[in-house]
């Protein structure tokens, strides 16, 4: 994390949010801003005052991919399941208008706890790492046994054929940023439209549900918090679960993934231990199984966001230093989908 105190620093005036937190919320005290450093997100600060601690969570600045860095659909899905057994950040409110920050925001509780962006867990206690896991693949379960029409989920996406329509739209979304030929990502796209498996399961979906998304409780391998929810939505609960595999089909160097490194040594399970834990965790799940099919869809999803990174470091736009590098991770990703067809 970083700390500043210039409006330059933030990208807004921090004293126009402090005099409306104060009005709203009855904070105190004078506020210390920090900038959250890493990711490639919605950016995302503490505003912590001297009697409450907050998140503040919005849009990034200048062009965006459509439907993208939809934050009062991240508020709405974090205030739904406020109400489950799923861990997640108490929001306290949703503003619309671009007046205080330069975009719309929520707010959130801050919650204490550890996270981890390298998926060997290096920082955590070896004695620890899988539990973590087996706590993440449980976690991940419990969001797709949410009665997503029991918490008031009604229109927060297009229930079934959730696969035929993300392939078109991430297709889509590909070819309105396209810059560069990336022939893997064609094929990819040809191959993905063509074996659509016949299950059609809808549940609450993440839609980025992997380990640095995961706040972990400050001494215990639990989960106390899903993080980053801008691409949530209603689909395919196989779809979550195959990007949560995309750490065992990626390299240390690739976004932090687990290829090539000893698993037993670093005491992880296996991606088979993993997709069992879950299996086991679900209670009301179709029984369908997870395919190569749903990791090459996975991964060809995450080259398309690794490509739209790449755009917006192009332009300027982008969230963290590191941009332009993360960005050419979609050739990588795209050729790790191929392995897994091939395989």
């Amino acid at each position: 994390m970083t700390e500043a105190t210039g409006s330059s620093a933030f990208g807004f005036e921090p004293s126009r949010l402090d005099a409306f937190l104060r009005e709203k919320l009855g904070v105190r005290g004078e506020p210390v801003i920090e900038r959250i450093s890493g990711g490639q997100s919605n950016p995302t600060f503490f505003i912590t005052y001297p009697n409450r601690r907050l998140v503040l969570r919005k849009q990034p600045a200048g062009p965006i991919l459509p439907s993208a860095h939809a934050v009062d659909r991240e508020f709405r899905v974090l205030a739904a399941l406020a109400k489950t057994d799923v861990p997640v950040p108490p929001v306290v409110l949703f503003y619309p208008e671009r007046d205080l920050v330069g975009t719309p925001f929520y707010l959130m509780e801050h919650v204490e706890g550890r996270v981890f962006h390298d998926a060997a867990l290096h920082d955590a206690p070896r004695a620890e790492r899988k539990a973590m896991y087996f706590a993440m693949a449980e976690t991940l379960a419990r969001l797709h046994d949410v009665d997503w029409k029991a918490v008031g989920l009604e229109g927060f996406g297009k229930p079934g054929n959730y696969f035929a329509r993300q392939i078109a739209r991430w297709t889509r979304q590909w070819e309105s940023i396209r810059f560069r030929e990336i022939p893997e990502l064609s094929q990819l796209a040809a191959w993905l439209a063509a074996h659509i498996p016949e299950d059609d399961e809808t549940t609450i979906s993440h839609g980025d549900y992997r380990m640095g998304n995961l706040l972990f409780h400050p001494t215990k391998p639990e989960v106390v918090a899903v993080l980053d929810w801008e691409l949530s939505t209603l689909g395919h609960p196989l779809a979550d679960l195959a990007f949560s595999c995309i750490a065992w089909h990626s390299r240390p160097e690739e976004y932090g993934g687990l290829m090539g490194l000893d698993l037993a040594e670093l005491d992880i399970p296996t991606e088979a231990e993993y997709v069992e834990r879950y299996e086991a965790t679900r209670r009301h799940g179709s029984g369908a199984r997870l395919r190569p099919f749903h990791l090459a869809f996975a991964l060809f999803r995450f080259a398309v966001i690794f490509e739209g990174i790449a755009v917006r470091a192009r332009i300027g736009t982008a969230v963290a230093e590191n941009a332009a590098v993360v960005g050419d991770l979609s050739i990588a990703f795209a050729r790790h989908a191929l392995a897994v067809i091939d395989e």
